[in-house]
């Protein structure tokens, strides 16, 4: 029998440290992933709340640790549950003056591929959840966004404008396969000429090339895809359940033979550990067929931070000091910066060089930074259910 976990009131000014408890007392934690085949390795508490839980050892089991061969004990295994979200619109809008875009659709809440440096990870707190293990293994799907968004279309009050999917969660994370609610909103799109960007890591997207590569020839849509590293080791810790990156580079060949453009996003580029390969990166995906490219540093909202750190003494312990202080020189002393229009770049020489290197590499390989816009010209609204159709 063990004892019951503690409930603790603390300030909302205390802050969370992943590697000790309230009292400062460090947590025992085998070598290693803490929860096998996912991105975070814990649950940091929900901000929303106030209690939070602490691991308690009450000295009934013996607690976790080698075995008698010196092997860490295995990872925990935790289920992927999905659930319905009951929205009644599925267009989210934003006036971020540093993104490209005005309006987004998310088919998916939560995202199985688990990468541990997501910052949509906050967002989960918004349901109750934490934003670690929870935000990969809690998710919740939109079965009804297809006919939302048709209904959304068909108001008098609708004007096109780009609709980006994969801007917070990715819209061909593994639970699509079954889903299939990305490729229903798809078919929306398609039907109304309606223009979409679409950004993944996930070689997923090579199924519906039936629908976007009709829409690419007139000028509707783009894709992108996120390549943070060429080695599978490392993809495989950051990104556990995003496709391998040999295979994002095969369904960028498979995209741009299709005739629909693509960008390569080295997005983020992560400080210690993946920022040598920016150039190698975007070599490879040129090879590939890429003809636009970005990239984004590392971000680390919220609760991110701490996931990201407890991540990388996990991970690349010999490393921690080294890449979390170079983050930090980044952002001026501090792990995240949330200004906008500073977000996604950093400041400092380090900074400068990526920036430089980026712009170096992009006009040697003959890549472009923006592509042409989509037409937003063709679009027809869908008629709406009981209303009087068009006449032409």
């Amino acid at each position: 029998m063990t004892g019951m976990d503690p409930v603790t009131r603390i300030p909302d000014s205390t802050p969370f440290d992943p590697r000790s408890n309230h009292a400062g007392r460090p947590l025992e934690r085998p070598p290693g992933p803490a929860f096998r085949g996912r991105g975070a390795g814990f649950n940091p508490p929900n901000r929303f709340e106030t209690i939070r839980r602490d691991p308690f050892f009450d000295g009934w089991e013996a607690p976790a640790g080698p075995d008698k061969a010196g092997a860490a004990p295995p990872a925990a295994a935790v289920p992927t549950t999905v659930a319905v979200d009951a929205t009644r619109t599925v267009i989210a809008r934003n006036d971020s003056p540093d993104v490209g875009f005005d309006r987004s659709i998310n088919p998916y809440r939560g995202c199985e591929h688990g990468c541990v440096y997501c910052y949509a990870r906050p967002t989960h707190a918004w349901l109750g959840l934490s934003p670690g293990v929870d935000f990969e293994t809690r998710l919740f799907a939109k079965p009804d966004a297809a006919s939302l968004l048709r209904q959304e279309l068909a108001r008098p009050s609708y004007r096109c404008a780009p609709i980006a999917m994969g801007t917070n969660t990715d819209p061909y994370q593994p639970v699509e396969r079954e889903r299939r609610i990305t490729r229903e909103i798809l078919k929306v799109l398609a039907d109304c000429n309606h223009p979409v960007t679409i950004v993944t890591k996930s070689a997923l997207i090579e199924r519906d090339i039936d629908i976007l590569a009709p829409m690419a020839g007139k000028g509707l849509c783009t894709a992108a895809l996120s390549v943070t590293t060429l080695e599978r080791t490392v993809a495989r810790a950051m990104e556990p359940r995003a496709a391998a990156p040999a295979r994002r580079l095969a369904a960028i060949r498979s995209l741009a033979e299709a005739g629909i453009p693509v960008r390569v996003m080295v997005a983020p580029v992560v400080p210690g550990i993946t920022d040598h390969e920016l150039e190698a990166i975007l070599e490879a995906a040129r090879d590939a067929g890429a003809s636009l490219a970005s990239w984004i540093l590392l971000r680390l909202p919220g609760e991110v931070k701490d996931l990201f750190a407890d991540w990388v003494d996990a991970h690349y312990p010999a490393k921690r000091n080294k890449v979390l202080n170079t983050v930090r020189s980044l952002r001026e002393g501090k792990l995240n910066n949330a200004e906008w229009g500073e977000r996604m770049v950093g400041k400092g020489a380090f900074g400068k060089a990526l920036d430089l290197r980026f712009a170096l590499a992009v006009r040697r390989l003959g890549l472009k930074r923006e592509g042409k816009p989509l037409r937003t010209d063709l679009f027809a609204k869908p008629a709406r259910d009981g209303r009087q159709m068009t006449l032409f």
